[in-house]
């Protein structure tokens, strides 16, 4: 029998008996459904992807110049192939890509500064992550790899590129803005105001508010500060970016829903199947 410990005798060695541990035979001891939200996202970025391509390729229907409305998938247009009217800014024919290139589909080379921002967007990283490579699908649930190497190999060492894809954004984003002040050109000469305007309204902004709460917009503005004090008018911005960066992946949604339903709103007008509704002129 072992002399019992007192207050005064010296503590007790630890023990050396080795215990295993606890053997699960499922794979999580989650009970919700957790497979819900990465499901649903497989499901929509899969479909907004699917769209992009058939749209990409489709090359039509993408100008409707009798209420000056053009599809956000085509804007700038800078083909050889682009319908008359349709790379125009304030008047001017907009610099057109080589000969060479005239097979390319203007929305191929549209897409890549919007769709490279999304990609490398660091929500987006984590939704497809999850939702598409299993990376891990869901909190304490196992990871689909058996080892993990972040982004710092090929192909995923590309993600840091995205500060640089956030400066091709602000030039979409300008491009959308003004095709929907352009859009507001009447039938008859003068303004008009129709249903197609209101959306490429609400898909700008939408757009505008995705990009600026943009994590690397956030750093843009506000990073490598030491005082803020000594900076009012950085620290106002960084503020109010701070606000859209919040709520990121609201309008990461909101945006690339918004984005769909505009640009197929216009394919509709453009080919005849729907008539853009006028308020006025």
């Amino acid at each position: 029998m072992t002399a019992p410990v007192t207050a005064g005798s010296p503590a007790a060695p630890p023990s050396t008996a080795h215990h295993d541990r606890a053997t699960i035979q499922e794979n999580t001891l989650r009970t919700d459904r957790w497979w819900v939200t990465p499901l649903l996202t497989f499901i929509g970025l899969a479909a907004f992807v699917v769209y992009g391509l058939v749209r990409a390729f489709m090359n039509k229907w993408y100008w409707a110049g009798d209420v000056h409305l053009i599809a956000p998938f085509y804007s700038p247009c800078l083909s050889q192939s682009c319908v008359s009217g349709s790379s125009h800014i304030l008047g001017q024919p907009i610099p057109r890509l080589p000969d060479w290139l005239s097979w390319v589909s203007p929305a191929m080379m549209v897409l890549i500064l919007p769709g490279g921002f999304r990609l490398t967007c660091y929500y987006y990283r984590k939704s497809y992550y999850r939702s598409f490579w299993f990376s891990p699908p869901a909190c304490a649930v196992p990871d689909g790899h058996k080892t993990y190497s972040g982004e710092t190999r090929f192909p995923l060492l590309f993600q840091n590129i995205h500060r640089y894809f956030f400066y091709g954004a602000l030039f979409v984003g300008s491009v959308l803005t003004y095709d929907a002040f352009l859009s507001l050109s009447g039938k008859d000469g003068g303004i008009g105001l129709g249903v197609g305007s209101i959306i490429l309204f609400i898909n700008a902004a939408l757009i505008w508010a995705y990009t600026l709460g943009c994590h690397s917009c956030r750093n843009i503005v506000g990073g490598r500060l030491k005082h803020f004090s000594s900076h009012p008018v950085r620290y106002w911005m960084w503020g109010k970016v701070s606000v859209l960066n919040g709520k990121h992946q609201q309008w990461a949604w909101a945006s690339m829903v918004s984005v769909v339903l505009a640009d197929a709103y216009v394919m509709l007008v453009a080919s005849g199947a729907l008539t853009d509704v006028r308020i006025f002129n």
